[in-house]
């Protein structure tokens, strides 16, 4: 009977050298092959040449299954009905998806349901309590149930460092048997809940709250391989669709929630998992956060940090902001006035020239050295208009017209301003605000089409009442 074979064909090349490499291990057991291997070409060299690197790799494979450390195991879990719902952000801008011709760079605030695999998603920007706040209350609402714990991450929408010394605090002012137990977990951890997160799910809907070890995204496994699942499907169904663009976000949205609502019917688990959770009995969750702030004197607000623009009728009037995931909204005497697209970071600026350009017409010294000048440029060809107005016209001369024309913009469509502007330039003349009224027509007096009189003929309506009166008849 053949026999296993004990012993080798040829001669160890490494044997010389391997007691060097067995100790390196042994110190560093992450050291790779390769880097190793340039280690001993270049201590020894002539000796060992490129083509012995597999040969190398071999013998390292072999010495790690023998005396290696050990490597971490994974240990399937059996998920309960209606005890968990996990939440996870994912990047969508790999799905090419276009709002009015125009990318649109943005996340999904995925929430899933492990058991079943339920999913439903949000549309958002940035990894925040506002997307949570949004997204959590979406998917709850579209359940219409409560699942006995919520997990995340540790990113910042929900979580934040605390140092020993908070920790401590946190526990000792916990009170009653279930908070104290929570609490005193939250202090073992490096990262507690913010306030706004733990406020939302334990106070206003009663869920507990937990959280993955710091680095082990694999605890959160189920929703981090369902959003992988979940982008191959919106990827298909939009590759069906024909074409990637939406006129709006919430167009956009609403199409990918469609997919899931396609996806859930199919979930043989969710009607299990939904009878095992318990009625979801209150309201959805604000999904914003609210400032009263006073207009400044540069029809500013300051938000957050952020600088945006208000038209000039609200300046030192106190309104209301509402600061949404995607949106920031003004409010004044109960009246929702504007809506503007948030900022993300901080000490930004959002200046809409349709805001401050006739209070510049009034100031047009103020334009030349003007904080944020660059935000009364719409497009790129708007410097070249200012560039050929300074030219011909002189530079104060220049800048004046150059408002004027950003004005008319401001009252006309952007767009047949800008059409024009181009036209004139493209025959070599000054882009002066009188040509390009003259060119849209705007200096011309409407013409009153000659319209024959209106005749009315009731014949039609006598004859439907006639009929009517044989009928009853």
């Amino acid at each position: 009977m053949p026999t296993e074979r004990a012993w080798q064909t040829r001669a160890d090349p490494f044997a010389a050298d391997w007691p060097e490499v067995a100790g390196r291990l042994a110190e560093a057991p992450e050291l790779e092959a390769k880097g190793l291997f340039e280690h001993l070409m270049r201590q020894r060299p002539g000796v060992y040449q490129e083509g012995q690197l597999r040969t190398f790799q071999r013998r390292i494979q072999a010495w790690q299954a023998q005396f290696g450390p050990d490597k971490e195991v994974f240990f399937p879990q059996d998920h309960v009905p209606g005890e968990a719902m996990q939440t996870d952000f994912t990047w969508a801008t790999e799905l090419n998806v276009t709002i009015h011709g125009e990318p649109f760079p943005h996340m999904l605030c995925h929430v899933v349901l492990p058991y079943s695999n339920w999913g439903w998603i949000t549309v958002c920007q940035s990894e925040s309590m506002l997307a949570l706040r949004r997204g959590i209350p979406a998917a709850l609402a579209q359940l219409g149930r409560i699942p006995l714990f919520s997990q995340t991450d540790n990113s910042t929408s929900a979580t934040h460092k605390i140092a020993a010394s908070a920790a401590v605090e946190v526990e000792i002012t916990g009170s009653g048997e279930e908070k104290s137990t929570i609490h005193r977990t939250r202090s073992r951890k490096p990262r507690a809940y913010n306030d706004d997160y733990w406020d939302m799910m334990t106070g206003h809907y009663d869920v507990q709250v937990r959280t993955i070890s710091v680095g082990k995204s694999e605890q959160n496994g189920d929703v981090e391989a369902s959003n992988n699942a979940l982008k191959r499907r919106l990827h298909q169904h939009l590759l069906l669709r024909g074409h990637r663009d939406f006129p709006s976000v919430e167009a956009w949205e609403a199409w990918a929630q469609g997919v899931c609502v396609m996806a859930n019917a199919r979930r043989k688990r969710v009607p299990e998992e939904l009878a095992a959770m318990r009625p979801l009995r209150v309201e959805a969750f604000a999904e914003f956060d609210e400032w009263r702030i006073k207009v400044s004197e540069e029809s500013t607000l300051l938000v957050k940090r952020n600088t945006y623009s208000v038209p000039p009728k609200l300046l030192g009037k106190w309104v209301r902001v509402r600061l949404y995931e995607m949106t920031l909204e003004v409010w004044f005497a109960d009246r929702r006035l504007l809506v503007i697209p948030r900022l993300l970071g901080e000490y930004r600026t959002r200046i809409d020239y349709r805001h401050v350009v006739k209070a510049m017409l009034k100031k047009p010294g103020a334009f030349a050295h003007y904080r944020h000048r660059a935000d009364l440029f719409p497009g790129p060809v708007w410097h070249q208009v200012l560039e050929a107005l300074q030219k011909g016209l002189g530079e104060r001369r220049g800048e004046v017209a150059y408002l004027r024309n950003l004005n008319l913009a401001a009252e006309e469509m952007e767009c047949d301003v800008e059409a024009a502007l181009v036209l004139l330039m493209a025959e070599g003349i000054i882009p002066e605000p009188a040509r390009v009224q003259d060119l849209m027509g705007l200096g011309r007096p409407t013409e009153i089409p000659d319209l024959p009189p209106l005749v009315v003929d009731l014949g039609g309506f006598d004859a439907l009442l006639t009929e009517r009166l044989e009928e009853a008849v």
